[in-house]
C-alpha cells in the first residue's frame, strides 16, 4: 500500500510539472550594433508571446561565415525547436539550413537571403528598392550629374548586393549624365572603409556622391568626408546609428535609408512559432525601409524607428 501511494505521488509530480520551454536560435551577422540589438528585441518580444525562450548567439565579426556556421550547427545538434538566421553569405549557409529542415527544424531567414528554399519565411527589407530609393535621393541632391561611387558592404552578402544592383541599375535607367566610378568593398572594417573613400575622393576630385550600402561603410565613409570638411559631396547612406544620425544632422550625410530592424526579429521568430503551431507562415514578409533626410528629424515616427527602445529580458 505504501508502495502504491509512492508511485502514485511521483505520478502526480511528473503531471504537475511543467513542460520545458521551447528555445528558438537567433543568429545574426553581428551582435554589437544597435540594428542587431534591436531584432533581438523583436524575437523577444515574439517568442514571449508564443511562451518560448530566445537563444541569442552571433559571430564576432559581420563577415565570418564560417563562425555563423559552427553556431547554427551547434543549435541543429541541440535540436532546438526553431532557428531564425541572417546569413553572412547567401551560399555557405545552405549546406547548415537545409540539415536544420531535414532534421524538422524550422528555419527562418532574416535580413539578407539565402540560395535555398528550405525555409518557412524569409523577413527582410526589399533591398533593390532600397538602392532605387537612394539612387533617386543622390540623384536629386546633386543635380542628377556627376560622378559617384560605392563603398559596399562585401561580396556574397545578399542584402547589399541588392542594394548596390538596385542603386547602379536605377542610375543606369535614369540618369545618363551620372557617372559610376567605382564599387570597393570595406568588408565590414571601418578603417577600409575610410582609406577606400580617401582613394575615391583623390582619384576623382570632382566626386559629387557616394553611396554606402550599410553601416560600417557609412562610418568610415563619413569619417572621410568630415576629415576634409567635404560637405560638397553627398553621402546617401543604408541604416544608422546615434553618431550616423548626428551627422545627418550636420549635413555630411545627405539621407539615410533606415530599416525595421525589430520587425525583422519578431516577423522571423513569430513566424516559428505560427510554424510550430501548426500553421503556415507567409512566405515572405517586406519589413520596410524609410528615407530619413535631417528635417525629418523632428518627427515622432521618424525618432521611434531611429531610437527603439531595445529593453526587456535577455534570454
Amino acid at each position: 500500500m505504501r508502495l502504491l501511494s509512492v508511485i502514485l505521488l511521483l505520478l502526480l509530480a511528473a503531471a504537475c510539472r511543467p513542460a520545458p520551454q521551447r528555445v528558438i536560435g537567433v543568429v545574426p551577422k553581428g551582435a554589437n550594433h544597435i540594428f542587431w540589438q534591436t531584432v533581438r528585441a523583436g524575437a523577444t518580444k515574439a517568442a514571449a508571446e508564443c511562451a518560448a525562450t530566445v537563444e541569442w548567439n552571433a559571430p564576432s565579426l559581420e563577415v565570418d561565415s564560417s563562425r555563423q556556421i559552427e553556431i547554427v550547427e551547434s543549435m541543429v545538434n541541440r535540436h532546438l525547436a526553431g532557428i531564425a538566421l541572417a546569413p553572412v553569405d547567401r551560399r555557405a549557409l545552405v549546406r547548415i539550413v537545409e540539415r536544420a529542415a531535414a532534421e524538422g527544424i524550422p528555419v527562418a531567414i532574416f535580413d539578407s537571403a539565402i540560395d535555398t528554399d528550405k525555409r518557412i519565411t524569409y523577413v527582410a527589407t526589399n533591398n533593390e528598392e532600397g538602392g532605387r530609393m537612394a539612387a533617386r535621393r543622390l540623384a536629386a541632391s546633386i543635380g542628377e550629374q556627376g560622378q559617384v561611387g560605392i563603398i559596399g558592404f562585401m561580396p556574397g552578402s545578399a542584402a547589399t548586393e541588392e542594394r548596390e544592383r538596385g542603386f547602379i541599375n536605377e542610375i543606369r535607367d535614369k540618369y545618363p549624365r551620372i557617372e559610376m566610378v567605382g564599387l570597393k568593398f570595406a568588408m565590414a572594417d571601418r578603417a577600409k572603409a575610410l582609406a577606400l573613400t580617401e582613394n575615391l575622393l583623390t582619384a576623382n576630385p570632382k566626386l559629387a556622391g557616394i553611396f554606402a550600402d550599410n553601416e560600417s561603410s557609412t562610418a568610415g565613409a563619413v569619417q572621410a568626408l568630415k576629415t576634409r570638411g567635404a560637405k560638397q559631396v553627398k553621402l546617401v547612406a543604408f541604416d544608422a546609428s546615434e553618431a550616423l544620425v548626428d551627422d545627418l544632422r550636420q549635413g555630411y550625410i545627405d539621407a539615410l535609408v533606415v530599416q525595421n530592424p525589430f520587425a525583422m526579429g519578431y516577423e522571423s521568430t513569430r513566424a516559428i512559432c505560427q510554424k510550430l503551431a501548426g500553421f503556415t507562415p507567409a512566405a515572405k514578409f517586406d519589413s520596410g525601409a524609410t528615407l530619413v533626410t535631417a528635417p525629418d528629424l523632428a518627427k515622432p515616427d521618424i525618432q521611434a524607428l531611429l531610437f527603439p527602445k531595445i529593453g526587456g529580458p535577455a534570454h
